[in-house]
C-alpha cells in the first residue's frame, strides 16, 4: 500500500507556485529599495566629502553686519 502524503497535490502545487510568485516579487521590490537607498546614502556622503574639503581651500566669507551695527549713534 503506497503512503497518501507521498502523492504529489495539485492545489498544493498552485498554491505554493503562487506563494512563491508573490514572495519572489516582494523580494525584488525590497531589494531595489535598498539598492536606491544604499545610492543615495553614498551619493550624500561623497558630496558632503566634497563640500568639506573645497570649504577648506577657499577663504571664509566676510560676516554681514546686523543693520543694528551699521547705525551710527548720534553725537
Amino acid at each position: 500500500m503506497s503512503n497518501p502524503w507521498l502523492k504529489k497535490n495539485p492545489w498544493l502545487s498552485m498554491w505554493m507556485s503562487g506563494a512563491n510568485a508573490v514572495l519572489g516579487s516582494a523580494r525584488g521590490r525590497a531589494t531595489a529599495e535598498a539598492r536606491r537607498q544604499a545610492t543615495a546614502m553614498s551619493n550624500e556622503a561623497a558630496s558632503q566629502a566634497v563640500s568639506f574639503w573645497t570649504s577648506v581651500m577657499t577663504p571664509p566669507r566676510k560676516k554681514a553686519l546686523s543693520a543694528a551695527a551699521k547705525r551710527r549713534k548720534p553725537r
